[in-house]
């Protein structure tokens, strides 16, 4: 007969049979029987100083570290606080399991006091949801909420915790495996799809490979380059499949979508098949339906059935994990050399190369990411926040493997960079991490410095200061007249000062000629570090498709912009 253990202890344990070295969290009354039992294991908890703080941390370790990431927080407002992590987990396929603290079962629904029915305000943005009623339960419900979020396409899992839960006793024998009827992911794809694939590649004239984050979470990268260097294929990446291909390879043509690169866009539009790895199909990516890949048959291969077809129509679907797809696929892909197509991309490379200009007396900052760039190494962590300056990171920052490059790209969440960094610093604690920020979303989680202090986590802040919230401002340049309305931060804080504040060393960058050495000195320095980079003010990101456009309204430049205005004006009267 196994020992009766306090539901607390019963929770601990299962952690640690889960292998969970660190939790991120906040804690409160409920929670107290746990946290007087993490003491007693070799759990890390992390205090964070926001639960927005510890969702976002739990999601950079586990993007950093492809294991789950954890965060616990109290009942009430603590459980609330944690629904735009979770979403953001959700919409970016983040293996997550959030723990919440309740008001005992006898009081749900009596507006007791810190009470939020977190189960039922987090339904649609989880893949599943437990609410624990019974000690007896907790084992399974833990067992089976590790297993849910990590297998398949991953994702968030909340289990909340009544406080009575939590002191009742039970026996404990943690599962060995878990058996859901209901929930049975496709792993291995179909040998005549697959076949499918290949006659496919040995038919096309024009193939190009787009891949997404599932490749990175099915480490699918060394299958995926094998493929496109055996047939020759020129790849492009969303912005979550950045390091899922090297960003040097001569056959990487860059970030698609609304801010990829022109070649990129053109690739896809002229192509004549579409090789659809781990990405769904996003709008951001595809802009207007019946303008994307217009001429291409298309191939989807993916682990979430749902996504396929969801967003635009497929040819050949195959249903699976990248890895186990893409390693079979490369058993019977033919060699090809497709040099008539490849040099086509070339010479849209030459034509449209990302923008560059120079200006001698203030900082780029297209410049400050390719410096960044120049002084870090390949195994770097680069996360960043939403924004002008995650599109120019995405767009100049050569990423070259995978967990390198962490950024919300579904919910677009501003806030979630320094946090990030932080949970990917704990999970490679001996590893460089930077993050590359915009001013406005520094400030969102600027709190969280006293975590990276408190824990000795020497992530180095780098902040692209342009005193705007800069995407916003970019939009109201272009199609607004220029009416910066509320997206002005003439107020910011000294950077430096406020680094300082909380324990930790600031500088300021503002000469271009001292960019890269100033960058050295700073990554060189012990602790946390925030960098006050001040960049040009009204910079734009491009190109740019507008909003509902099509890869034909695709936005060069601002010489660009300015030759085809009129013509987009009337174009609009036209259609009005």
């Amino acid at each position: 007969m196994s020992e009766r253990l306090i539901g607390a202890e019963i929770f601990v344990k299962c952690l640690d049979a889960e292998g969970v070295k660190h939790v991120f969290g906040y804690p409160g009354a409920t929670l107290l029987p746990v946290y007087q039992m993490m003491e007693r294991y070799a759990i890390r908890h992390i205090l964070t100083r926001h639960e927005a703080g510890a969702v976002h941390a739990a999601e950079g370790y586990a993007r950093a570290s492809g294991q789950v990431g954890v965060c616990l927080t109290t009942s009430g407002p603590g459980a609330t606080n944690l629904v735009t992590g979770i979403t953001d987990a959700f919409m970016d396929s983040v293996p997550l399991v959030a723990f919440t603290g309740q008001v005992p079962s006898a009081m749900i629904g009596n507006d007791a006091f810190q009470e939020a029915d977190i189960v039922g305000i987090t339904r649609t943005i989880t893949k599943h949801n437990y609410m624990v009623n019974d000690v007896g339960d907790l084992a399974r419900v833990l067992k089976e909420a590790f297993h849910i979020a990590s297998s398949g396409r991953p994702g968030p899992v909340l289990v909340d915790l009544p406080k009575d839960i939590l002191v009742a006793k039970a026996e404990f024998q943690y599962p060995e495996q878990v058996e859901l009827r209901s929930y049975k992911p496709t792993v291995t794809g179909h040998e005549r799809q697959i076949r499918r694939v290949a006659e496919s590649i040995n038919e096309a004239e024009r193939p190009v490979i787009y891949a997404g984050g599932g490749v990175i979470i099915s480490g699918a990268s060394d299958e995926l380059r094998k493929l496109a260097e055996k047939t020759q294929t020129p790849v492009t990446l969303t912005l979550m499949g950045l390091g899922g291909f090297p960003g040097d390879n001569p056959l990487f043509i860059g970030m698609l979508g609304m801010h990829g690169t022109a070649y990129a866009n053109y690739a896809v539009a002229n192509c004549d098949l579409l090789i659809a790895v781990g990405a769904r199909f996003d709008d951001r990516v595809t802009g207007k339906l019946d303008g994307f890949a217009p001429h291409a048959k298309i191939v989807h291969i993916d682990i979430d059935p749902t996504s396929i077809s969801k967003n635009v129509k497929v040819d050949l679907p195959v249903v699976g994990d990248a890895r186990n797809i893409l390693r079979e696929l490369n058993k019977i892909a033919p060699r090809r050399r497709n040099k008539t197509w490849l040099k086509q991309i070339l010479d849209w490379k030459e034509q449209h190369p990302l923008d560059m200009e120079e200006r001698p007396k203030e900082i780029k900052p297209q410049h400050a990411i390719r410096a960044l760039l120049e002084v870090c190494d390949e195994e770097t962590i680069i996360t960043t926040d939403v924004g002008q300056h995650q599109m120019w990171a995405a767009q100049y920052y050569a990423v070259k493997k995978p967990r390198t490059f962490i950024s919300s790209g579904g919910l677009g969440t501003m806030g979630f960079g320094f946090p990030a960094a932080l949970g990917a610093q704990v999970a490679k604690p001996d590893g460089q991490v930077v993050a590359i920020l915009g001013d406005g979303g520094f400030q969102m989680a600027v709190y969280e410095m006293a975590t990276a202090i408190q824990y000795g986590l020497p992530v180095k802040v780098f902040v692209l200061n342009n005193f705007f919230l800069g995407m916003v401002r970019q939009w109201q340049d272009l199609f607004w007249k220029k009416e910066y309305l509320n997206t002005d931060l003439a107020v910011n804080p000294d950077f430096v000062k406020l680094a300082e504040a909380y324990g930790a060393t600031g500088l300021v960058i503002d000469k271009p000629a001292r960019l890269k050495a100033d960058l050295e000195r700073a990554l060189k320095m012990p602790g946390p570090v925030v960098i006050d980079c001040r960049v040009s003010k009204e910079e734009n990101v491009f190109p740019m498709v507008p909003a509902g456009g099509g890869m034909g309204d695709m936005i060069l430049s601002r010489t660009e912009l300015k030759k085809t205005s009129g013509k987009r004006s009337r174009k609009k009267a036209a259609a009005g």
